[in-house]
């Protein structure tokens, strides 16, 4: 018969949470550390269920491998699908690959076409986008799920609300983004005014692989690259 689970008090809650800090503070030391060595980096993002014959798989490969031969980095979280896709690019085109991956219950393995050296582990979300936040020169955002859109979303508030500084967020492929933009405009824009028109101006939406570049070569001409905070 099974064993009912002890529900815990509320010294043992204080006791673990005081631990987890010290975890915390690792993961934040660790990944500092590291990335802080890379360089200027794309991060790209997508679902980690896109098939290798998938077109955005093929698309998002593409992408990156044109990303490192402008001199980025490439950043991704380190899985299969899309993230695997963003990888192997920059493993071909001769650049920087970076994974920063995460422990998850499905899904989620580490993708052979990571650098050796720049392959992370995180047991926290939070830390994790801390990484991609801060060391990214820009998002590239592939169809993916709920954690493609919580990244997105993310990086959006953090600009709009001048907590990091601008940079370049692409969303590629009209198709999968056009219903999504649509609804921002008319709903949260036009019918409910909870955002300004400028906040628009954030977000690029696009098909190919030399619009990504164009709109990152045209940013950084007049930006320096630096950490985002």
């Amino acid at each position: 018969m099974r064993q009912e689970l002890h529900p815990k008090g509320w010294n043992e809650i204080k006791t673990n949470d005081s631990w987890a800090i010290f975890k915390i503070m690792g993961e934040f030391v660790s990944g500092f550390e590291k990335m802080s060595k890379i360089g200027p980096c794309v991060t790209i993002f997508g679902s980690a269920r896109t098939k290798p014959t998938d077109t955005y798989y093929l698309l998002a490969e593409k992408i990156a491998k044109r990303i490192v031969e402008s001199g980025y980095g490439v950043i991704t979280g380190g899985g299969p699908g899309i993230m695997e896709a963003g990888n192997k690019g920059a493993h071909l085109g001769g650049g920087t690959s970076v994974g920063l991956n995460i422990e998850l219950p499905f899904e989620q393995h580490d993708n052979p076409y990571i650098d050796s050296d720049k392959s992370l582990d995180f047991d926290y979300f939070f830390v994790r986008k801390v990484m991609f936040v801060k060391y990214s020169q820009g998002f590239v955002v592939m169809p993916g799920g709920f954690g493609t859109l919580d990244e997105l979303f993310e990086a959006i508030t953090l600009i709009q609300t001048h907590k990091i500084e601008k940079f370049p967020i692409i969303l590629v492929g009209t198709e999968f983004w056009k219903g999504l933009f649509e609804w921002i405009k008319k709903t949260l824009l036009n019918e409910f005014g909870n955002i300004s028109e400028k906040d628009l101006d954030l977000i690029h939406v696009v098909d190919t692989e030399n619009e990504v570049i164009g709109i990152l070569d045209a940013f950084y001409k007049e930006s320096d690259f630096s950490p985002n905070f």
